[in-house]
């Protein structure tokens, strides 16, 4: 069994699942101890960064001689549960796949990123090569989004799974909360009852109209277009009474051109109209949480630097491609420091069977030790 898969196996079963998803959950504390440990022994410089009590990032600096350019590399340690997984910390190969939670998303590319710190560690690059191994990618991003604030490097690469394809774009979301108001009253008393369910039905219509529009026309080169779907509603309190309250939850995805302040704006257009023709109509909203589209440019120079060594090592050149979930990406983005998504394959991100292409994992560590070599020179 050669190093990396012997790493990856070791970060598999480690519980390392994410105690605002499952609460009671070990978190990443005992795997952050293990990565910590591991980095000291290959010769790093170790941050022991605690972001919330029991939620500490890790980052390790393989520091350079001065004068190169400095790189980021970023994966998290995080996973979400596992009801109903056989196994989930007791991984297994078989054929080339390693099964377990957390292989496919991403302990896969942790490993990598590890593996390329250590090696960058035995080579003269004159550049900062710097490894964070963060908390909480599956909730809320509080790990990345404390790198983002406290840390700088000239580019970075988030190693989510990617198949070794470049990831030059993902979409945002938006969740909002609309609230419809009625009156309440005896279910035999229509004259003086307003059923704010009925009201909320209008919204419905109209949200599904939204998303149709939107997807009838993309816009986006890799990613299409945004949407937008409910996701929960609430509302009533026993069958003979009207209802005089109804909440509805709300996702809009977002691509990169697409502002939360347009999508308020849409919400706010459905609400306006509604009320124009139907003045029992009340209802209002909220924003609850907002996570911006990423994109960075083909031509970047850490983009450009990817292309060319993972096409010298995997003998073609990867494909662009978007991505249509969110990532941690994007904070590192916005925080000035030029990003792609670039990482090994598998299956599985949040299934019952997950598993990461041992393969991909070995090449992945590769094409990012030959990149460090180049940019960080």
């Amino acid at each position: 069994m050669n190093e990396i898969t012997n790493l990856l196996l070791q970060l598999v079963a480690i519980d390392s699942i994410n105690p605002d998803l499952v609460p009671g959950s070990d978190g990443e504390e005992k795997i952050a101890r293990f990565i910590s440990n591991w980095f000291e022994n290959a010769g790093l410089e170790v941050v022991w960064e605690e972001v919330a009590p029991g939620r500490p990032n890790v980052i390790a600096i393989a520091r350079g001689t001065g004068g190169g350019r400095s790189l980021l590399l970023n994966a998290h340690m995080d996973t979400v549960g596992v009801s109903g997984m056989e196994r989930p910390h007791d991984p297994f190969i078989q054929n080339n796949r390693l099964y377990g939670r957390g292989a496919y998303d991403m302990k896969g590319g942790l490993a990598a990123i590890m593996t390329t710190g250590a090696a960058a560690r035995k080579r003269s690059l004159r550049g900062d090569v710097i490894v964070t191994a963060v908390v909480d990618e599956e909730y809320a991003s509080i790990g990345t989004a404390s790198i983002a604030k406290n840390w700088r490097a000239d580019a970075a690469i988030v190693t989510e799974p990617t198949e070794l394809n470049i990831c030059t774009a993902h979409k945002g979301f938006v969740w909002l909360e609309i609230e419809s108001e009625g009156i309440a009253a005896h279910g035999s008393r229509p004259d003086l009852g307003i059923d704010a369910i009925a009201k909320m039905g209008k919204v419905l219509v109209d949200i599904e109209a939204l998303d149709r529009s939107l997807r009838s026309s993309p816009s986006h080169r890799l990613l299409g277009s945004g949407s937008v779907h409910t996701s929960l509603i609430q509302g009533g309190q026993e069958l003979s009474s009207y209802p005089h309250h109804c909440l509805l939850s709300v996702e809009r995805r977002t691509v990169p051109g697409e502002t939360s302040q347009k999508v308020e704006a849409e919400i706010a257009g459905i609400l306006d109209q509604i009320a124009q023709s139907d003045s029992a109509f009340k209802a209002s909203f909220k924003t609850k949480m907002v996570r911006n589209p990423f994109e960075t440019s083909f031509e970047e120079p850490i983009v450009q630097t990817l292309l060319n060594s993972a096409s010298a090592i995997l003998g073609y050149a990867p494909e662009e491609i978007g991505h249509t979930g969110w990532m941690d990406s994007a904070l590192i983005s916005a925080a000035g420091i030029p990003t792609v998504v670039f990482g090994p394959g598998g299956e599985g991100a949040h299934a019952l069977v997950e598993w990461s292409n041992l393969v991909q994992v070995e090449q992945c560590a590769e094409i990012l030790t030959a990149l460090a070599e180049d940019f960080c020179a």
